[in-house]
């Protein structure tokens, strides 16, 4: 595209993008999570950024609702409109999860996550009260995809770590969990490499339910379908993800799941100027369909999501010329999990055969494999960088819980004091004789 050809504006509650595959590590104090995201103004300097949401599109007049974080919502036309709002987790209606679950969807998550897991030590460490100590020194996980057996593995490391530093806690004294309805964890690097998952996390004392589902969790006390119950002040739930719920507003086709439902070009179905991609898309797998699954589609994955967001910024300047679209179509190139440190498993495809790693080589294939697709050199020498620190320095363990409400301790050091409670009067000896 040539400058001053168009403008283009980004809209975003967010002022920078998050590398989601890098939250468990960042979770886990290996990546600093400024590391982890990408600011959107320096990435994009010759692009408009809008802090804000967008609640409705009207097509006809090819006008969108801007809603920004302070202020009146205004209107502001497009020509050409590109969705792609991401997904968000999938819950169901589990007593008590709203108020007790922790996701892991975001960077501000992430970092939640290791501050309350450290904050836990602490609190096990402080007191003798052997059933507060229980109840903080067990975690619970559910789901076991990437996003869940990824991050109790890294969690599980931390812990370990870190309990080296306290005098009553130790890692017998933790219990994790992980809970899947399904009958295996990371499907998407096959069986046996989900068997020797679910077998790697065992031998860490993780203790690992399938084909179960948490049925309350009001208070943290966690009930399981399999008729375990145990108390937890940590429960993080990575069991899926599914289309921002937005999506229903902009009066867009919508797949079954409510995803954009697009044309192998990512253009959005029944329309020439709106496309879409990422995890809120619905786009047809052509590598797929080709072998025989009529049914295939995209997986909501970054492999995917980075791809099609390059066939999309070529198809929308061709659509703005007047050029014919080109579809989108991407083989499997496998898929990578980290565990822990030094730890993971790996499928990789090259050409018609599958390479299966595990343990410390299918570590270093996650890590150069999402270390080189990490958006910009800027943040690709930070991430590599930190690595390169670890390798000489330690774990930082350091809990900064305060940071979630960081203004709590000047408000009760600068409001007034309470006045002093006024003395009761005394009967003096000589009005107790007169009465």
């Amino acid at each position: 595209m040539r400058y001053g050809e168009a403008t283009v504006t980004v809209v975003d509650p967010r002022s920078y993008m998050t590398y989601q595959p890098f939250l468990p590590e960042a979770a886990a104090g290996s990546i600093s999570p400024r590391h982890v995201v990408v600011p959107l103004r320096r990435v994009l300097p010759k692009a408009e950024v809008l802090t804000g949401r967008v609640t409705t599109i009207d097509q006809d007049r090819k006008v969108a609702t801007i809603a920004p974080l302070v202020g009146e919502a205004y209107e502001l036309p497009f020509d050409y409109l590109v969705i792609a709002l991401g997904a968000v987790s999938r819950t169901f209606p589990i007593p008590g999860l709203a108020e007790q679950g922790i996701g892991m969807k975001s960077i501000e998550e992430a970092i939640g996550l290791r501050n309350h897991v450290l904050e836990q030590l602490d609190k096990a460490d402080s007191t003798t009260d052997e059933q507060i100590r229980r109840k903080a020194l067990t975690f619970v996980f559910v789901g076991g995809g990437f996003a869940g057996a990824e991050t109790i593995g890294e969690v599980e490391d931390m812990a370990r770590d870190a309990a080296k530093y306290y005098r009553n806690v130790s890692r017998e004294d933790m219990r994790f969990i992980l809970v899947d309805a399904a009958d295996k964890i990371l499907p998407e690097v096959g069986p046996k490499l989900g068997k020797y998952g679910k077998e790697h996390l065992e031998s860490r004392g993780v203790e690992v339910y399938l084909n179960t589902s948490m049925e309350s969790c009001v208070d943290g006390h966690v009930v399981l379908k399999n008729g375990l119950e145990v108390d937890s002040d940590t429960i993080v739930w990575t069991a899926g993800v599914k289309p921002n719920p937005a999506l229903a507003r902009f009066g867009l086709p919508l797949g079954p799941r409510g995803h954009v439902d697009c044309e192998p070009t990512l253009q959005v179905k029944g329309t020439d100027y709106i496309w879409a991609a990422g995890d809120n898309a619905q786009v047809p797998d052509l590598v797929g369909r080709k072998a025989g699954n009529e049914n295939a589609w995209c997986p909501p994955n970054a492999q995917h999501a980075l791809r099609q967001a390059k066939v999309l910024g070529d198809n929308v300047v061709s659509g703005m010329r007047g050029f014919p679209q080109k579809e989108y179509s991407h083989a499997n190139k496998g898929a990578v999990a980290g565990l822990g440190l030094h730890k993971g498993v790996a499928m990789i495809v090259v050409g018609k055969m599958k390479i299966k790693l595990k343990g410390r080589l299918a570590w270093y294939m996650h890590r150069a494999y999402h270390g080189l697709a990490m958006p910009t050199w800027n943040r690709k020498i930070r991430v590599f960088a930190d690595w390169t620190l670890q390798m000489f320095l330690k774990r930082e363990v350091v809990s900064l819980g305060a940071i979630e409400s960081p203004r709590e301790e000047f408000y009760e050091a600068a409001k007034p004091a309470p006045a002093p409670a006024a003395a009761a009067p005394r009967k003096t000896e000589e009005k107790a004789k007169a009465s």
